[in-house]
């Protein structure tokens, strides 16, 4: 089988796909009580998706990845705000904004080690922080974006205080941006990027241009990134310090932990499963839902993913005719 032939039929879509997004876009309705919290689970999956871009396919770390999410947002709430309330042109206009920013950070990246990434990646991170504290005549400082009053989708779908609006905005955008995601890593670009994840100097020995690999899924990824900031702004009304935050970075990274790296459904995975954790264990014990999530965690490093949702593996095989 030639390299053709495989990267067509895993680009082939698997027949319990479109079930699970008719079961994604069913869940608005059949849980309304939830529509905010489904609206949430879309946006972070979208950021998990885009982060599991450089991370999984690439081999990039970056603990600064909320610094497209952060511009992402601002740039939007701006835009509403300033300009004009439409979300979709808002969306575009936070999507170009991480990406001209991606753009620019992906000079950063190429050269260095993994650490020197890591301190690069967050070091881009606080410094959009400390500028969206010091403008507070534009950004709103510590106060936040405050006043940002979004249109009707589509100028026809308000946006009600339910959250469906937002939750069938937010999984829509999510959808879109997955299936293009899902044609770029199964295309030959996205060989060429498992290639450089599985050891760039062989990738740069076979004439693959790692330089530009790494710039194009970086801007790229960033600009994902940046649409799942602008969502969260504009469905939430407000955008604050927060969205450029360390934590950001740190549980994207956790969830793409739980669902699994270079897997664009182990984003989704991930984010359902840490969502419903955070939302469950939030209601019960406010102050230590932290711990019971870092107990998890530990638990599946120690056990393994596999193992985990497969408990049955657990008990000792049998042994037959002498053979394990």
């Amino acid at each position: 089988m030639n390299t053709q032939t495989s990267l067509l039929k895993s680009s082939r879509w698997k027949p319990w796909e479109p079930v699970l997004w008719l079961l994604a876009f069913a869940a608005p309705v059949l849980m309304p009580s939830h529509a905010s919290l489904i609206n949430e689970i879309a946006i972070v999956a979208l950021f998990a998706v885009s982060l599991d871009l450089v991370l999984g396919y690439t081999g990039i770390v970056s603990l600064g990845h909320a610094a497209f999410f952060g511009i992402g947002g601002y740039a939007a709430a701006l835009f509403a705000k300033l300009v004009m309330p439409d979300p979709l042109v808002g969306l575009a206009v936070g999507i170009t904004t991480a990406t001209l920013l991606g753009a620019l950070c992906s000079l950063t990246i190429q050269r260095g080690s993994d650490l020197t990434r890591l301190m690069v990646t967050l070091g881009v991170a606080l410094i959009l922080l400390e500028l969206a504290n010091k403008l507070d005549w534009l950004t709103g400082g510590a106060d936040g974006l405050q006043g940002v009053v979004m249109g009707p989708l589509l100028g026809s779908f308000e946006f009600d205080l339910a959250g469906r609006t937002a939750a069938y905005y937010s999984l829509a955008v999510l959808l879109v941006m997955f299936v293009l995601m899902r044609r770029l890593v199964h295309s030959p670009l996205g060989a060429t990027l498992k290639a450089i994840r599985d050891n760039r100097l062989r990738a740069m020995a076979i004439g693959i241009p790692v330089g530009s690999r790494l710039a194009v899924v970086y801007t790229v990824a960033a600009g994902v990134a940046g649409a799942a900031g602008a969502l969260l702004t504009q469905t939430t009304g407000f955008a604050s310090l927060d969205l450029f935050e360390f934590h950001r970075s740190a549980d994207v990274l956790l969830i793409l932990v739980v669902g699994g790296v270079g897997w664009l459904y182990g984003g989704v995975a991930g984010a359902i499963v840490f969502k419903l954790m955070q939302d469950a264990l939030s209601s019960i014990t406010p102050q230590y839902w932290t711990f019971w999530i870092g107990l998890f965690l530990v638990v599946l490093v120690l056990v393994g993913r596999e193992r985990l949702v497969r408990p049955w593996t657990w008990l000792p095989q049998r042994r037959h005719g002498g053979r394990p």
